[in-house]
């Protein structure tokens, strides 16, 4: 037999604290002005009174920070806070029990049936009131001594990640600068990239291409004379990944691009693509950085069928794996020290999850307003980890995800399952990779209706550029590979597509809008029509309905149905915030015809 622990157990239990991400293994994540709501189910043997307090603390805090956390019943306990600053905060909970209260409360029972000798009981709140003596009437009415015993308190803190509002809400614009003439020809149309309302213009690598094995025209294997090279073939004599590519400018004219995004309100976004060509310095200067095979060859990147002779992996295996990591960070605070605050990372799933939860932590601890897009299209459970690992934004399986029903199954999973307490979805509509068979064969109703659907379902989305101008061409059947890619080429590029007043459009009313601004504030409606997809998104007063036909071929009709339990009233007044539009809907089934060619969707305002 086991004699009994020698330190006596505590009596007060703590479970289900919610939000705790794998038992609290993970961080959760908010942005300024969003509460952090934290409930937990709290009890102890007996019938004593118990109470809690949800502990915080900030990035430099030594200290606790109590909030009382009010009791809900059948003992769940619950209470929010709203950090103010960036960075790392913790949390914890602490119960206790209240042994005046539990006095108190036995006591008015003992009333209330009717006990008259309560001696005993009058001296024992005599005691805890440190007072000689109390009657009855004084017992019940004096006022509660803080008295915790057998306080009792997580066995670890919980994190959370406090971010900016850009990790939760923007509008992105993918371009490649060296199709706009370079940083100066960017500089030119920053002031129309923040007239259309984006937030975010989002730099594929922008360092010194290599010329060994460089990719031609359409990701053929030979350059010829005057190929530009892709972006993500990275250094080159001139340099490595803290260098530009002098085509596009120098250091001081990307400072400049910078501030100029600043003053229009608008932020860079750099591509982190953590791959070298053969001429990088680190070829030469660390070769136990690369890969080799058994006879001493390296071996260049590969995603079957897609073969990238012109890039090579860093080998996160290798023996100075330290040094490695440790030149990595550096290289992202060397940017952060120029004025980058946004970083989207390329294929972070093929590099270890516990180096990008330290990377970002190592960075996030010098500049707390980095922002970390995760560019990973792979398995659920590697884009869920990488967003627990500390990644402020994922790309999603949005783009191929084209019928109702799978819009509907995808996107309540994001928003009805844990993933919202630390995935950030952004909805590409597209990207230099993917060109989806939707487009492709949809045409320009395509377009509107995925617009659309990126705009008012995410918080966060993005085009790249191209989109606009409706380029849907494959390089060959059944390839989501552009023809001509941009990749590969060089483009004379200028903001002038037919898409640019939806997006500008779509823009404004985002901004005007808190209900698109959120993504758990969604509902699905029916619409009786496979075709039609509809979902009202509802913030306090504020709230937009919208309609999209997702055929791009033909007219559908159907009646969407507002259902009675939502908080509407039986008749309300919608404006078409796309063309002006008013009707009155009601509680009920609502007509909707939606035209190809006329009119792809409605994005409806409410009056409440």
């Amino acid at each position: 037999m086991t004699e009994p622990p020698k330190r006596r157990p505590g009596r007060i239990q703590i479970q289900g604290v919610s939000p705790s991400i794998d038992g609290g293994r993970w961080p959760v994540k908010r942005t300024l002005g969003e509460p952090l709501e934290v409930s937990a189910t709290i009890f102890a043997d007996g019938h004593d009174v118990l109470e809690a307090a949800l502990l915080h603390r900030g990035p430099e805090a030594r200290r606790w920070t109590e909030t009382r956390m009010e009791h809900l019943g059948n003992d769940r306990f619950t209470a929010s806070i709203e950090p103010e600053t960036l960075g790392r905060w913790q949390y914890s909970i602490a119960a206790w029990i209240d042994r005046f209260a539990s006095w108190h409360h036995e006591l008015e029972r003992k009333v209330e049936s009717g006990q008259a000798d309560l001696a005993g009981e009058l001296a024992e709140g005599a005691a805890l009131l440190g007072v000689s003596a109390l009657t009855l009437d004084e017992a019940l009415e004096a006022e509660p001594p803080l008295l915790r015993e057998a306080e009792t308190r997580l066995d670890e803190p919980l994190e959370l990640i406090v971010d900016r509002e850009r990790a939760r809400f923007g509008a992105w614009y993918e371009l490649f600068p060296r199709s706009f003439g370079g940083f100066a020809g960017v500089g030119r149309a920053l002031p129309e990239l923040a007239e259309l309302g984006f937030d975010v213009v989002y730099f594929p690598p922008i360092h010194p291409i290599g010329t060994t094995q460089r990719k031609g025209r359409n990701n053929a294997l030979e350059a010829a004379p005057g190929d530009p090279g892709s972006p993500w073939a990275i250094g080159s004599p001139v340099g490595g990944h803290d260098a530009i590519s002098p085509e596009l400018g120098t250091l001081a004219d990307l400072e400049r691009l910078v501030e100029s995004a600043r003053v229009h309100e608008l932020e860079l976004a750099l591509d982190l693509a953590l791959q070298c060509s053969p001429d990088h310095p680190w070829l030469k200067e660390h070769p136990e950085w690369f890969y080799r095979r058994p006879d001493g060859t390296l071996k260049y990147a590969e995603n079957p069928p897609k073969r990238y002779q012109d890039i090579y992996n860093l080998n996160f295996d290798s023996d100075d794996w330290q040094g490695l990591w440790q030149a990595l960070l550096e290289l992202v605070l060397t940017w952060a020290g120029r004025g980058i605050r946004i970083f989207r990372v390329d294929n972070p799933h093929t590099k270890p999850v516990a180096f990008w939860s330290w990377l970002i932590r190592e960075s996030q601890a010098v500049h707390p307003d980095l922002i970390f897009l995760a560019e990973a299209f792979t398995r659920p459970a590697m884009m869920a980890t990488l967003a627990k690992a500390g990644f402020s934004q994922s790309y999603t399986y949005f783009t191929w995800r084209n019928t109702r029903w799978e819009l509907i199954d995808y996107i309540t999973e994001l928003t009805a399952s844990a993933l919202p307490e630390f995935f950030r979805p952004n909805f590409f509509a597209n990207t230099p990779d993917i060109l989806t068979a939707y487009l492709q064969e949809g045409g320009r109703p395509a377009f509107e209706a995925r617009l659309v659907l990126a705009a008012t379902l995410s918080p966060s989305y993005g085009i790249y550029s191209g989109f606009e101008n409706l380029e849907r061409e494959p390089v060959r059947a059944g390839s989501e590979e552009y023809l001509d890619s941009e990749k590969y080429e060089l483009k004379s590029r200028k903001l002038d597509g037919p898409l640019l007043p939806l997006v500008a459009k779509l823009n404004a009313i985002r901004r005007q809008h808190p209900s698109l601004q959120r993504l758990d504030d969604l509902t699905f409606l029916n619409t009786a029509n496979e075709q039609l997809i509809a979902y009202l998104k509802q913030d306090g007063d504020d709230a937009v309905l919208v309609v999209v036909n997702l055929d791009a071929a033909s007219a559908q009709t159907g009646l969407v149905t507002v259902p009675g339990e939502l908080d509407l009233p039986a008749s309300f007044a919608v404006t078409d915030l796309l063309t002006g539009g008013d009707w009155t809907w009601r509680t009920g089934g609502n007509y909707v015809k939606l035209v190809p060619g006329e009119r792809q969707a409605h994005v409806l305002g409410i009056e409440l």
